[in-house]
């Protein structure tokens, strides 16, 4: 099978990813039910299926855990079309949308699905407008980030460019402030993101390029002073994405 047959059709497992997944637009093919679930949630998901017209299979446990290669489905598979990416235009209209300035995420490199998911899960509940990353050597939006995300890929568009450096300098040139993080920088207390900002988080292991750093109009840094000076990226994102959201929603 080639890697774009493999893309056309991706899978959406557990129930709450699943459920948000039904209630959009989003070009679904069929719904897989493991036999014999009969909770109120799984009643909830087959009449949103069902609204939609979506052909329901019922099949063996045997069969979910094949299809999602043994990850934790609750008994719930979505079978769909690839995630479509969005439009670097798409992000400043959902901003324009909700009146407010641009709040992106950057992420460079990030390798694992589920630091992915979990970005976009604290994205979407802080007022993220989307997330751009790079087309190689990262992660895509996967049925593994979807889970990971509990729906919140249905909410946080997501853009794939090729050049994050060329991207990051069109975002300045439309008076976006870009700020990165390393471990020498202004304190991330001290970050004020009112304005039209992106937040870059690099790579697990290697953090942000060399070329990205040189492109960042101000370097943020967390204060650690336990044994361990690292964090998990999604974790620092988090910790980061929520001061850019107390700067912009002050009590």
């Amino acid at each position: 099978m080639s890697e774009e047959q493999k893309q056309a059709t991706d899978f959406i497992i557990g129930r709450h990813a699943v459920t948000e997944a039904l209630k959009t637009d989003q070009s679904i093919n069929k719904l897989f039910l493991q036999d014999a679930l009969t909770s109120d949630t799984i009643k909830d998901i087959v009449k949103l299926a069902r609204e939609k017209g979506i052909v329901i299979s019922n099949v063996p446990k045997s069969k979910l855990d094949l299809l999602t290669d043994h990850q934790k489905h609750q008994g719930v598979v979505l079978a769909i079309s690839a995630y479509q990416y969005a439009q670097l235009d798409d992000l400043f209209d959902k901003a324009e949308q909700a009146n407010e300035n641009p709040f992106f995420l950057i992420l460079d490199e990030i390798e694992d699905p589920h630091n992915l998911g979990s970005i976009m899960r604290t994205a979407d509940a802080a007022g993220v407008h989307g997330i751009i990353i790079p087309k190689r050597r990262a992660v895509g939006l996967t049925s593994v980030v979807a889970k990971t995300s509990t729906g919140a890929i249905e909410h946080v568009p997501v853009v794939q460019v090729t050049n994050l450096v060329q991207t990051v300098k069109e975002l300045q040139k439309r008076n976006v402030w870009i700020f990165g993080t390393d471990m020498n920088g202004t304190d991330y207390r001290r970050w004020d993101a009112k304005g039209p900002s992106a937040l870059i988080i690099g790579n697990e292991g290697k953090g942000i390029s060399q070329l990205l750093k040189k492109s960042v109009d101000e370097m943020l840094t967390i204060p650690m002073i336990g044994h361990v000076q690292s964090l998990n990226a999604s974790v620092a994102a988090s910790l980061l994405i929520y001061q850019g959201f107390n700067s912009r929603h002050q009590l």
